[in-house]
């Protein structure tokens, strides 16, 4: 039994959408028609997908919803269902037909005589490499619900990361935003009309005031272009990180940039360290954990090291020395994996690691933040003062020469 999408047409000549389950198209369009719907279009799930230009990689969900999909399925499991009843249940939860849809065609795959691992193959976008690593490694060990609730764990744990560094950064990029949009507006609206009358007047203006209308001058003949440049250069960066070995140069200069290479160093490693650790915990062999962890870190220099890191431990090297060769992880992270390597608890002491790594890297960036939004308060500060100035000054000039 497969599952597929259908749009149909109701008694009241109104367009419905859905999801259905059913052996052919054949038998879809026979049970809409005893609804009293006529059927415009039955689609197998994976077929309909591969209509779209990324079909091969399927739909994408988010993160949250993959969290929220992945704790109702380890819960569900836990309570003892056969795992096709899990997932029509899961199908049935959500509210979104286009998870309905996978899901439904994930239960299908599994009904076929496929593992869930494998079942969710069709859907790499919605379910990474890691994630499918993870699922297997529950289903060889026997305990997939234990491995499900870990994995969903780390999902929202993920998630939280993520959220909490965009919630931390919404008032700094709105006062950027609003910052930017202000002085545009002074330049093109307010300045050039209060100046028009000292233009007029063919009085030497003050420095500041001759500064200001050049820069007035500037964005109102060329800031078309200005925005045209700047839509083009990020274009242009998007074409660039399209190749690994032109990504992996800009990659390894914004590791030597203060602050931001360390941000990404911490952010790469704390990650790397929490997907290890759950992969371990799951049951997923070291060598094959790391090469999966590996596709986790987003900066390419690392990710490399990484790789290369996975090679000597494969071939005998102890991790916490193979890690501490690729010149990226931090002493203390090292000593501790180091103990756990000794002490046989490798996988509780990553996740620690990776704990206090992300709790400095949310410091840190907590703390670059909060620096900003006074700097920029300064900033505007700076801008509205040479304003002021440059429209007084003439005025104070023609008042001297009046009197």
């Amino acid at each position: 039994m497969a599952a597929f999408d259908y749009v149909a047409v109701d008694e009241k000549g109104r367009k419905k959408k859905g999801v259905m389950e059913g052996d052919s198209s054949r038998q879809i369009r026979q049970s809409l028609r005893e609804k009293g719907w006529f059927p415009l279009e039955v689609d197998a799930a994976k077929e309909k997908s591969n209509k779209s230009f990324f079909a091969s990689a399927g739909p994408s969900i988010t993160v949250n919803e993959l969290s929220m999909l992945t704790r109702q399925l380890a819960t569900l499991v836990s309570s003892g269902m056969p795992l096709e009843e899990c997932l029509k249940a899961v199908a049935e939860q959500s509210e979104k037909p286009k998870i309905r849809s996978m899901m439904l065609a994930v239960r299908g795959k599994l009904l076929e005589g496929h593992s869930l691992a494998k079942s969710f193959e069709e859907y790499p976008k919605a379910f990474p490499h890691l994630y499918r690593a993870t699922v297997e490694a529950g289903e060889h060990s026997g305990h997939l619900d234990a491995v499900l609730n870990r994995l969903a764990d780390y999902v929202e744990d993920q998630a939280a990361t993520k959220k909490s560094i965009q919630m931390a950064a919404i008032y700094p990029v709105a006062l950027i935003t609003v910052a930017i949009g202000i002085v545009i507006f002074l330049l093109n609206s307010v300045v050039p009309k209060i100046l028009e009358t000292f233009i007029t007047s063919n009085q030497a203006l003050p420095r500041p005031t001759q500064a200001l209308l050049a820069v007035t001058e500037f964005f109102q003949s060329y800031g078309i272009y200005v925005g045209i440049g700047v839509v083009l250069l990020i274009g242009f960066n998007i074409w660039w990180d399209k190749k690994p070995t032109r990504k992996k140069k800009k990659d390894a200069v914004k590791l030597t940039v203060p602050l931001i290479g360390k941000m990404i160093k911490g952010f790469n490693t704390s990650r790397f360290a929490s997907t290890l650790s759950t992969l371990g915990s799951s049951g997923v062999p070291l060598v094959e954990a790391m090469g999966i962890a590996s596709q986790v870190v987003t900066n390419l220099v690392i990710q490399e090291r990484v790789q290369e890191a996975t090679q000597k431990v494969s071939e005998g090297s102890a991790l916490n020395q193979s890690l501490k060769e690729t010149g990226f992880f931090p002493p203390m992270m090292l000593h501790m994996i180091a103990s756990g390597e000794a002490s046989g608890n490798l996988e509780n002491m990553l996740e620690r690691t990776a704990q206090s790594q992300e709790r400095n890297l949310k410091d840190l960036i907590s703390t670059m933040l909060g620096l900003l939004e006074p700097l920029m308060l300064i900033f505007m500060g700076l801008i509205v003062l040479i304003i002021v100035m440059a429209v007084v000054l003439p005025i104070t000039q023609m008042n001297s020469l009046v009197g």
